[in-house]
């Protein structure tokens, strides 16, 4: 569910001398003030639910279509990440706080425990790309990139059979098979993390612009954001 991977676009990269050269470190810098953005805007967005009750629905709608355009613009234009990617941060930090106060209003708790295993997860991929348990060739980054895509299409007709009343019961309910596509999802998100570190370690060696330091952290931070939900969702079962 990751557009930023479109490798046929990342192959044509073509060096901006003048807007400097991307390092690992600096991907790594706008990829952490992207997160704290995203965390701000969602505590902010979490204090202020309860508040504006009338308006929660229209701000997460709202705010779940700018994030799908935003990611969309740097996809295709990744000289806009400078711009796009801050304020998809703060975006997705309004719809990440409002969910997540939904669900704590029906489980008590559930938020904290789906970030300490939303980040338990990072760390463990990190850990296992750092030490190259796992590598990332083009056939892995193949078969994740084609499987992200699946599954995004497979959500995208279940929003539109939802339209007419049709309900696709394992995205919701607590049998074997929903809580089993909840964890092969979980899976695929933090599979893709891997893909995250080597796209910020590989581009470099292309000696690509600076601007696609916030393209990174924004390809990041999408699958940060996904991998939350999903974990979420999957905790959610258990009610």
């Amino acid at each position: 569910m990751n557009p930023i991977f479109n490798e046929k676009r990342l192959q044509e990269i073509s060096n901006d001398y003048d807007a400097g050269t991307m390092t690992v470190s600096g991907a790594i810098n706008r990829t952490v003030l992207l997160t704290i953005l995203c965390a701000v805007s969602a505590i902010i967005s979490w204090d202020f639910a309860p508040r504006f009750a009338g308006m929660l629905l229209p701000l997460i709608i709202g705010s779940a279509i700018l994030g799908i355009v935003l990611v969309l613009i740097a996809s295709f234009s990744p000289k806009t990440s400078p711009v796009v990617a801050p304020v998809y941060a703060i975006t997705e930090g309004v719809f990440v706080g409002i969910i997540s106060a939904f669900y704590n209003q029906a489980s008590q708790g559930i938020v904290f425990q789906a970030v300490i295993l939303t980040f338990g997860i990072l760390l463990a991929m990190l850990g296992l790309y750092q030490t190259r348990i796992i590598r990332v060739t083009d056939r892995f980054r193949s078969i994740i990139v084609a499987m992200t895509a699946g599954v995004a299409l497979f959500y995208i007709a279940a929003i539109a059979l939802r339209m007419f009343g049709i309900s696709i019961p394992m995205l919701h309910d607590a049998s074997w098979i929903g809580i089993g596509f909840s964890l092969f999802v979980i899976g695929l998100a933090a599979f893709n993390f891997l893909l995250d570190f080597d796209l910020m370690e590989r581009l470099p060696e292309t000696g690509a612009a600076k601007y696609y330091e916030w393209y990174c952290g924004l390809g990041f931070l999408v699958t940060l954001v996904w991998l939350y939900l999903e974990v979420l969702r999957l905790l959610a079962r258990r009610d």
